[in-house]
């Protein structure tokens, strides 16, 4: 089942998802989850007044896990501005979005934050897992950093502020075992084969930030690959739109079957609003099963060819 919850003229009445969301709940093997798209600033409590209506929304929609996209809380508008911002895990931002999480009794995905990093001239883009009695699960720290010239755009250094993690994360949920990632990871399979075939994800979170000319080029395209690869399901949470004079995102979230189809997004990538899925357990033993790719995976076992 695919829904949507978006600010335009087509948007469902909530009676109708209390409806749904009921009969899902009658269904053992399938849980709801949304992909948040939005366009967040340098304004820390608008972009947390909108994330708090769109997560009770959310959970009026029957939605038990809301994934939220990269810089959720936060976007720079100059050079610094996010190391000024940046705070421990337990500082009052974050603990704000684990009461919203709680007061709503409903898991969130919230990546990446601007986690106060080893020194002053460094912070981590982590994702925070957070279950819905407002407990931190897990935190992932982004292993890529996006040190890009954009064709025709600008040139970015992720690397001058951010400090990466080392460190791969799953974490056990209501929908799944989760594996997380941030944006710019989903460039590298790798990972996402680790996640699969050694740490057993059934569903990739994927929060992401994606500049306007490489989104145009390559974002479905990546998302629907590492989900036809790894047999998961993708959940993509995007920023959308303009955020300053300086930075514009693509858009677009997506939730994605493990055969690579798209069952969720929004019909205007640049609204503000929640992609909605259910999570079937059954089709991802399904299509496991019909192609079982773990076991004929040969990762590692590669010998090179000698030299003629």
């Amino acid at each position: 089942m695919a829904l949507s919850l978006a600010r335009n003229p087509i948007h469902r009445s909530l009676s109708s998802f209390r409806s749904r969301a009921f009969k899902c709940s009658m269904a053992a093997s399938s849980i709801r989850v949304g992909a948040v798209q939005m366009t967040s600033t340098n304004d820390i409590e608008a972009n947390f007044n909108t994330c708090s209506r769109l997560v009770k929304e959310a959970s009026i929609a029957g939605v038990k896990l809301l994934c939220f996209p990269e810089a959720f809380s936060f976007v720079s508008s100059r050079d610094g501005e996010s190391l000024e911002i940046a705070e421990p895990i337990d500082g009052p931002i974050m603990q704000r979005y684990c009461s919203l999480a709680r007061e709503s009794n409903i898991w969130l995905s919230l990546g990446g934050f601007q986690e106060k990093g080893p020194d002053d001239n460094h912070l981590h883009n982590t994702h925070v897992l957070v279950d819905d009695t407002g407990s931190i699960k897990s935190l992932y720290r982004k292993i890529h950093l996006f040190d890009v010239d954009v064709p025709g755009n600008m040139v970015y250094k992720e690397s001058n502020f951010t400090t990466p993690g080392d460190d791969i994360v799953v974490e056990d949920s209501p929908v799944g075992r989760l594996g997380l990632t941030v944006c710019y990871d989903i460039r590298f399979p790798e990972l996402y084969q680790l996640l699969r075939f050694q740490h057993n994800a059934q569903v990739l979170l994927v929060p992401a930030a994606f500049t306007r000319v490489t989104g145009e080029a390559h974002w479905e395209i990546l998302l629907r690959a590492r989900a036809i690869e790894t047999q998961c399901y993708v959940v993509a949470a995007a920023q959308a739109g303009k955020h300053n004079e300086k930075r514009e995102s693509y858009g677009d979230s997506l939730i994605i079957d493990p055969w690579g189809r798209i069952i969720a997004r929004l019909p205007d990538r640049l609204s503000t609003g929640i992609a909605i899925a259910d999570i079937d357990f059954s089709n991802i033993d399904s299509v496991r099963t019909r192609m079982p790719i773990a076991n004929h995976q040969k990762l590692g076992t590669w010998r090179k060819a000698p030299c003629l």
